[in-house]
């Protein structure tokens, strides 16, 4: 009987069941989320079915529409590229997989949204708060919740795939160097937004809440893949 076989299949079938618990619970929180705010989401269905810009890809409910839409697709994108890996024998191709795309998947659309211009946008020049704290109160709990997701795909996912981002420290300069590029981005483009100071720190922090959400799953420095080459054996005397 294989000792070491026997030992380690209960560790593997644990880790299997907690995918499959981790998975099911992240299906019924989209689930939940997309039943709550089906109404307004619908509204946007029809325009963006029928692939028209307008109504769709320019508003909040059409852009959140078409990333629930694109779920399917980025789940096959995960599958193929794990499978690619495990092919060339990669042991975390599903990790390394899932974290690229949900980096992508997970950020690009609320950089979309942050990236709307306002009604005035162009004819105003840019504005700038820098004051700390006097723009929160008048965000309102949804405008906090938004700007605690637009970094915090980036935040969860970097660590699993980069072990050199895999601290806290790293993940909140990383989500404050994106914010600050976000925020100049708007004023620069004079998107009829405010570049705020707030904003900064609410996407920082969004962005160290999930890394400290997925610090079990982060890659080491040890299961990094490493470019040096691995001395040859010294032949036997």
């Amino acid at each position: 009987m294989n000792d070491e076989a026997s030992l380690s299949a209960p560790p593997r079938r644990t880790r299997r069941t907690r995918r499959i618990v981790l998975l099911s619970l992240a299906t019924l929180g989209l689930a939940s989320a997309a039943y709550v705010v089906r109404k307004p989401l619908m509204m946007s269905a029809p325009l963006c079915m029928t692939g028209q810009w307008h109504g769709c890809f320019d508003t909040f409910n059409g852009v959140v529409l078409m990333t629930l839409v694109a779920l399917p697709l980025a789940a096959l994108l995960v599958w193929a590229l794990a499978r690619c890996r495990r092919a060339t024998g990669d042991t975390s191709a599903w990790r390394t997989s899932l974290a690229e795309v949900g980096m992508v998947h997970g950020t690009t659309p609320f950089l979309w949204m942050t990236m709307m211009p306002g009604a005035a946008a162009g004819t105003v020049p840019g504005r700038v708060s820098l004051i700390p704290l006097r723009d929160l109160p008048t965000m309102g709990s949804l405008g906090i919740v938004g700007n605690l997701l637009v970094f915090a795909a980036l935040g969860f996912f970097a660590p699993m795939r980069f072990a050199n981002l895999a601290s806290l420290p790293r993940i909140l300069a990383l989500g404050a160097g994106c914010s600050v590029l976000v925020e100049t981005a708007q004023y620069v483009l004079r998107l009829d937004r405010v570049s705020s100071v707030d904003d900064v720190l609410v996407n920082a922090t969004g962005a160290v809440l999930a890394a400290m959400a997925s610090r079990r799953w982060w890659r080491t420095p040890a299961q990094a893949p490493s470019d040096r080459p691995r001395p040859a054996p010294e032949p036997a005397v």
